[in-house]
């Protein structure tokens, strides 16, 4: 199969981008982890065996939400179903499954990350950990999909991490958002108990983030000269 379309081709080489940043940043490592981008009816996902950090879009097939291939010429990632899962559930429009070495040893020893640093309330809050099932399998598909209700992030048991949002870009800066939490707490665990935001600080950061509309440029209101 082929691809004949421009926006197709350019989702492909999009989510190859997408490989290539998230392997310079450490989270991915030989051919574990996937990333896939919906549009509209098709998703351009990751082929399994492929070197992510070297990816190119030739290396990236195009499936309908029913799994069946539509275009490219390698067997998709076998976290398809996850990926499948994901949009179906969730309506999102990209989906980043890394086994990032901070986020996948946190994966191994709690049970839940907490909010432990208000920009985590980006991913939702507290980020859940998946009970462990075996990769590839409809359970670990299902064992992640409820760790995301209400959440964009969520740390897979023994295995990883996956971050969904509204478009590619998106989810690669949750993804990295995710495995530096990961870190901070990590390096506050080693001395002492970290402190966690309870919900009324939680509530506090999300109202003053919309007062202010943070995370936007914002322009600086021109000087007013004063009249003479």
């Amino acid at each position: 199969m082929t691809d004949s379309s421009s926006v197709l081709g350019q989702d492909r080489a999009a989510v190859a981008d997408a490989c290539r940043r998230l392997g310079a940043a450490g989270l991915l490592i030989g051919t574990a982890g996937n990333v896939s981008v919906r549009v509209g009816e098709r998703v351009a996902i990751t082929a399994t065996g492929a070197v992510l950090a070297e990816l190119t879009a030739d290396q990236v097939t195009v499936v309908d939400l029913d799994g069946d291939m539509v275009a490219g010429t390698l067997r998709p990632t076998s976290e398809l179903e996850l990926h499948l899962g994901v949009y179906q559930r969730y309506d999102a429009g990209a989906v980043v499954h890394t086994h990032a070495p901070m986020a996948t040893a946190l994966s191994c020893v709690l049970d839940e990350l907490p909010c432990i640093h208000y920009q985590l309330l980006a991913l939702g809050g507290t980020v859940r950990v998946a009970p462990y099932a075996t990769f590839g399998t409809p359970a670990l598909a299902e064992s992640v999909l409820n760790a995301l209700e209400g959440r964009s992030a969520a740390l897979m048991a023994n295995h990883g991490a996956l971050t969904h949002a509204p478009t590619l870009d998106k989810a690669v800066e949750h993804a990295l958002l995710l495995e530096w939490a990961c870190g901070v707490y990590q390096r506050a665990a080693a001395l002492g108990e970290p402190r966690v935001l309870d919900e009324q600080q939680q509530l506090a950061v999300i109202e003053a983030a919309i007062a202010r509309n943070y995370g936007t440029t914002q322009p600086v209101p021109p000087v007013q000269e004063e009249s003479r």
